[in-house]
């Protein structure tokens, strides 16, 4: 019988459940599972044996980071102690007081942070006030960001942003100040569907923040307006879209190109016990396959044979998981700046028998989110660690932040441009360059993901 399967079946003592899960879980899914000794099948030889190395790490996210492999290979694994945060979470749903902003080190320092607003979300607090895209804040409360702080000063469900201006050199308090109040707040990541007539061009242009599969229908109905409207071109805006959904990503793809359902979008890559598995018994379920559907509602392709796709350092996962799986079918041209670079996803576990949600442990509320598998396009590339390069650079700055949408706001003037050939030589701002350190999504708990709706729960049942 094998080793996995009589761990499996053995419980825990009760004062390290969440660890026996944390454990049991990583040594079953973990991407990197072989490359960490202590999550190794034949570590240990009994459930007593394995109690008394979890009894080493009272504080289950302690041992969480201690099964991980080295940050600087594995960025995004993440462990929560309640799951319905999570899972409204990667449904978009957060705490939020309206403000999705960017942060960047302050000309110069490599410990003074400064905040820019990148778009305000509608319904929310941040609607009602007195700030916009482009407006920056360097404090918090009065409390100057640091490297050290900001995490913590802006987690907070009240404050006061205390805004800044730039001269093009440094970064100062104004004087100005805005109060903000959290809510629950659910963002549709539908933020500009819109058609722009450029000549004999009907260019359509969609920003898209979120592979959030509660919109998936919503994003059809976008695409169907395209559609009508008799689009010639597109433009998609991921720059401020750190991923979600899988599964919405191979959607969104098939309604930007219409595919044969028996193409691949895009092929997974496992662990080597869930390869292995997969090779004997069912090797087509390692891939993703271009949709014609949304349960039986059709999808709406605008069947695009060259698509212009907006980037910045915070376009990542799904998004890039699109970029990447549409290149061996049509032509994709990248503009704006290099993507985060995760070609890596993961799934919801949680504590039960299977790691679904089915039959949960109801004395606690963690769930984890490792990374559990890699993915790669059609013609077999996915080594984009370092992000996905764009043919045409420009980087977003504090001084070109213009209303979204409009033909003139740089990045969507570049496309414009290459579309209809009237594009002039892209330059960079001559102002005094700043380093981009996050961004609200992933300070909210986001973590760039790229997820599968569920674990396979079959695959388990199989491998005891």
């Amino acid at each position: 019988m094998p080793l996995f399967y009589w761990i499996c079946n053995f419980s825990a003592s009760p004062n390290l459940e969440i660890q026996d899960f944390i454990w049991k879980g990583l040594n079953q899914y973990y991407l990197w599972q072989a490359d960490v000794p202590n999550l190794a099948d034949d570590r240990f030889a009994t459930q007593d044996q394995l109690n008394a190395f979890l009894t080493n790490y009272p504080v289950p996210e302690d041992l969480f980071t201690a099964l991980r492999v080295d940050k600087t290979i594995d960025r995004f694994s993440w462990i929560v102690s309640d799951y319905l945060v999570l899972e409204q979470a990667l449904g978009g749903i957060t705490k939020n007081n309206g403000v999705e902003y960017g942060l960047s080190y302050k000309p110069g320092s490599t410990t003074e942070v400064f905040g820019y607003v990148r778009y305000i979300l509608p319904n929310s607090d941040a609607a009602t006030k007195d700030i916009k895209r482009g407006t920056l804040f360097s404090a918090v409360d009065g409390t100057p960001l640091t490297i050290s702080n900001y995490q913590t000063l802006l987690a907070a469900d009240t404050y006061t942003l205390n805004l800044a201006y730039y001269n093009g050199s440094t970064v100062t308090l104004n004087g100005k100040s805005v109060a903000l109040t959290k809510t629950t707040l659910a963002e549709n990541p539908i933020f500009i569907n819109k058609v722009i007539t450029n000549g004999t061009h009907k260019i359509g242009y969609l920003m898209y923040n979120g592979f959030y599969a509660e919109y998936d229908s919503q994003l059809n109905d976008a695409f169907g307006s395209l559609k009508s409207a008799g689009i010639t071109d597109l433009v998609l805006d991921l720059r401020y879209n750190s991923g979600g959904s899988i599964l919405t990503a191979t959607r969104l793809a098939s309604m930007i190109t219409k595919q044969a359902t028996t193409k691949i979008f895009a092929k997974q890559q496992w662990n080597s016990k869930i390869n292995d598995y997969y090779a004997s018994n069912n090797p087509d379920a390692l891939n993703n396959y271009f949709a014609d559907k949304i349960s039986s509602t059709d999808i709406n392709s605008v069947d695009l044979p060259k698509i212009y796709i907006l980037t910045s350092k915070s376009t990542a996962s799904a998004s890039e998981l699109v970029i990447n799986g549409l290149k061996p079918y049509i032509n994709v041209v990248q503009i704006g700046d290099v993507t985060t670079g995760k070609n890596v996803g993961s799934v919801t576990l949680y504590d039960s028998p299977t790691f679904g949600k089915t039959n949960r442990n109801a004395n606690h509320r963690y769930a984890m989110q490792p990374l559990v598998l890699k993915i790669a396009n059609a013609a077999g590339f996915g080594d984009y660690f370092n992000g996905l390069t764009p043919d045409y650079q420009l980087k977003e700055t504090i001084s070109n932040l213009d209303v979204l949408g409009n033909p003139s706001e740089p990045l969507l003037s570049i496309a414009i441009g290459k579309i209809t050939g009237t594009g002039k030589t892209i330059q960079q701002s001559s102002e005094k360059s700043t380093n981009y350190l996050s961004d609200s999504k992933s300070i909210e708990g986001l973590q760039n993901q790229m997820y599968l709706e569920k674990a396979p729960e079959g695959l388990l049942k199989a491998l005891k």
